[in-house]
Formats: C-alpha cells, structure tokens, sequence
C-alpha cells in the first residue's frame, strides 16, 4: 500500500479517515451540503450551486431535496431525472452511480464505507470504500439503506425500510432486512 490514504481510499484498499487530507476535503463537502439545505427552494433550484459543482456529474433536470448529506460529492454521479427525496444520505467514499429516471424515497442511506472488524483497526479508523451502483428506472423506497459493493439492476424496486446488502437483478422487487426478492401475488 503506497500513496495517500485518498489514493487508497479511490483503490478500494484499506485507509484511513483520520487523515487530515481526507477531512479538508470532507469540510468542503460540508460547506456545499449546507449551502444546498439552507438556501430557500427558490434560490437553489434542483441542487445548489456548491453542490452541484462538487458532485462527479449531475445530468440533465437531476433534483435532491433538502436535507441532504454527502461524505464529498465528488463520487456521486447522477443521471438525467434523478430524484433524491429529502433526508437523503450518501457516504460516497467509493463511486455511487445513479442511472437516469431513478427515484429515491425520503431518508434513503447509501453507505459505501466498511470499518474494519478488529477494535484496533476501528479505532485507527480504518476503513475500506466499496462502490455502489444503481441502474436506471430503479425505484428506492424511503428510510431504505444500500450498502457498500451492491449493484441494483434497471428496473428494480427496493421496499421501504429495506436493507440491501448483495446485488438485485434488474427488473426485480426487494424489500425486508436483509432485502430478497418479494414473493410473487
């Protein structure tokens, strides 16, 4: 392992947050979060101007409501019509890719971010990023949560307050903790 620990943390190898790096750039993301939720809807359009400038890509009428967290912007790429309801929670320590015409329900979590398993790796902070990718017309019901390494096909749809924590093929509904395929009605 050589490099920055932001060099490690965009390898997918193990870092570690408590970098100081890695915070100045979590600062900056802060400053553009709370540029985003604090301008009145008026002002800020689909994403505030900040914010926008920091996400890795916005497409074409993207739109995420306020409240909205991010880790640092700069790994969250959305598609044409993306919609992120409010309360919405991204810790992009990885790529999180959202494919056009997906929605995500209000208070919505993707976590990218794995501690490690021993007590003295957490409390060094290490962490290792696994990136997540959502595919396009994919519906994300609220207070769901998508773990770090999942791809969501086109097409899915995730239930409200589920947990995903492995792959789910396009075209199909999940939904419990840990989220599986509904049963057929």
């Amino acid at each position: 392992m050589a490099g920055s620990e932001r060099t490690r943390m965009a390898a997918g190898e193990w870092y570690t947050c408590l970098d100081d790096e890695l915070e100045a750039l979590r600062v900056i993301a802060r400053d553009a979060v709370f540029e985003h939720n604090s301008l009145p809807p008026g002002r800020r359009g689909n994403i505030g101007p900040a914010l926008k400038s920091l996400l890795g890509a916005t497409g074409e009428g993207a739109r995420i409501e306020a409240p909205f967290h991010c880790a640092y912007g700069f790994n969250v790429f959305l598609g044409d019509s993306v919609f992120l309801n409010a309360g919405c929670t991204i810790l992009d320590t990885a790529t999180v890719r959202i494919g056009k015409r997906t929605l995500l329900g209000p208070n919505v979590q993707i976590y990218c971010a794995e501690h490690h398993k021993e007590v003295a790796g957490r409390q060094a902070g290490l962490e290792i990023a696994r990136p997540v990718e959502i595919g396009a017309n994919v519906w994300i019901g609220g207070s769901a949560i998508i773990l770090g390494g999942v791809s969501i096909g086109e097409g899915a749809i995730v239930g409200a307050g589920s947990v995903v924590t492995r792959d789910v093929a396009a075209n199909t509904t999940v939904m419990g903790n840990p989220a599986r395929p509904a049963a057929r009605g």
